[in-house]
């Protein structure tokens, strides 16, 4: 996966902060002992649950945001999940038995998790899997 400028500054930032924090850490050491000792354990413990929650936040994705879906093609479709059937063109009918949905693995029926755009004429994009589609007139 390609980072993002804004990845990549939050990475360059933390390293600055740890390696400030090491330099603080040595001086202190030299100064006073227990001193540095206490502060060592205080900051592991924050690092330790700030670790955890950005663990989590990774894992767990965006908070129950849904990623943006648009349709801005003439006749196109959209959708943030799975779609079972689409039919855009003038004459065409949906299947009598149209596929269900998807079973097996939970992560292939979760909602996308960047944008989907379905941009051109009778175009069609789905977050997850398609079932049929049909973009042509009879």
């Amino acid at each position: 996966m390609a980072a993002t400028a804004r990845s990549q500054a939050l990475l360059r930032s933390g390293v600055g902060v740890a390696a400030v924090g090491a330099v603080a850490l040595l001086v202190a050491a030299f100064v006073d002992l227990g001193k540095a000792d206490r502060i060592a354990g205080v900051t592991g413990a924050v690092l330790a649950v700030a670790g955890l929650g950005l663990s989590l936040r990774a894992r767990f994705g965006h908070g129950g945001r849904a990623a943006p879906v648009e349709a801005s093609g003439t006749r196109s479709v959209a959708a943030g999940g799975n779609v079972g059937t689409v039919v855009t063109g003038d004459g065409v009918r949906a299947p009598s038995a149209p596929p269900g949905p998807p079973t097996g693995d939970p992560a292939a029926t979760r909602p996308a998790s960047g944008p989907v755009t379905a941009s051109g004429e009778r175009s069609v994009a789905a977050g997850g899997d398609i079932g049929s589609a049909s973009t042509g007139d009879t």
